[in-house]
């Protein structure tokens, strides 16, 4: 099982975020459905209140599960993500992607 963690920066002002997420929650749906896919879920930092928190108010983190990197690569090539990258691409300033495995 892999699991994946995609840092999504988004454009300065919490309507860009917040235009993501929106979208976020219409395909979640999807890719819970598809094969190989055992979690899919938006994250945003919480106001814990403590010194030590690191915070990007402009940034969502997906955490993600995926059975192998083929069906990491299905997924991606899925009607609804090409249309979920096509309406948050004016939101969307870049994306960082980790796919890691377990240590031990």
């Amino acid at each position: 099982m892999l699991t994946v963690i995609a840092e999504i920066r988004t454009r300065p002002g919490q309507h860009h975020r917040q235009a993501v997420l929106d979208q976020f929650a219409k395909t979640v749906p999807l890719v819970l459905q598809e094969e190989g896919c055992h979690g899919y879920a938006p994250l945003v930092d919480h106001a814990a209140g403590v010194s030590f928190q690191t915070t990007a108010p402009d940034s969502i983190i997906m955490l993600e599960q995926w059975e192998s990197v083929a069906h990491l690569e299905a997924h991606l090539q899925t009607p609804h993500m090409k249309a979920h990258g096509e309406a948050v691409k004016g939101s969307v300033l870049e994306t960082h992607i980790r796919i890691l495995e377990a240590g031990i």
